[in-house]
């Protein structure tokens, strides 16, 4: 398909640079990470290190990766609340936005550790016990290309959880990837939710998704949420 845009372009367009997402969303409320996962991630991890810390102590933190976090505001209140809570150093935030126009720390407790670069390029340096990613996979390009990563990305027993509209992955005359891409996501370990257009697994995995990227059309216009979005083109192979 002609006109299709590769990584380096797509990072300049102005709908990957969308102001609109995740720049007011807060950690629970309306508008907020609990409503849109289904569940409160804090919690979970919290969970995770048990009742007031009581968990065995281990020399990695509990960690919550947050993909396309925007301001990161979400996870400067997780790490207000597990200052309060006393558990600061028994989880690790982490944000990752391609702007990094980030809200400042509040001056309590551990910060978290956010990182202004493209979601498509950047690997982390550890395995993750929750990675999320709130509407922002909307905007990235090779989107089966970056679940492949983050399957890798888990701890075990971890959980990934993120919005995906199955209809902006296209081949390449165009026609949604639709029921087949869908079987294969299943069968590379996660779980497709078509109603609430989510996607998530639990445990870390090779997570190959059999498909050659493309490009993507930041043109598309938009999606359920009222935002324009890009489509992202793939080949089978």
């Amino acid at each position: 398909m002609e006109g299709l845009l590769d990584d380096d372009a797509l990072e300049s367009s102005a709908v990957v640079a969308n102001s609109a997402m995740n720049r007011e969303r807060q950690l629970d409320g309306v508008n907020s990470y609990s409503r849109e996962l289904g569940f409160h991630p804090l919690d979970w991890l919290v969970a995770r290190v048990g009742p007031n810390g009581s968990g065995p102590p281990t020399d990695v933190p509990i960690g919550w990766l947050d993909l396309c976090c925007g301001s990161a505001r979400a996870l400067h209140q997780a790490a207000e609340r597990l200052h309060r809570a006393g558990l600061d150093h028994r989880v690790s935030l982490v944000g990752v936005d391609l702007v990094d126009y980030f809200d400042p720390p509040s001056g309590t407790g551990v910060p978290p550790q956010l990182v202004g670069a493209p979601v498509g390029t950047w690997t982390p340096t550890r395995r993750f016990d929750l990675i999320t990613c709130v509407h922002g996979l909307h905007y990235v390009g090779d989107k089966l290309g970056l679940l492949n990563r983050v399957a890798g990305w888990l701890a075990e027993d971890g959980r990934f959880i993120a919005d995906l509209d199955l209809r902006a992955v296209r081949l390449a005359d165009g026609r949604p990837a639709g029921r087949r891409l869908n079987a294969q996501l299943r069968t590379a370990g996660f779980t497709v939710d078509t109603r609430r257009r989510r996607i998530s697994r639990t445990g870390p995995g090779a997570g190959v998704l059999p498909y050659r990227y493309l490009g993507a059309d930041d043109r598309a216009g938009p999606n359920y949420t009222g935002q324009p979005a890009v489509s992202s083109y793939y080949t089978p192979e």
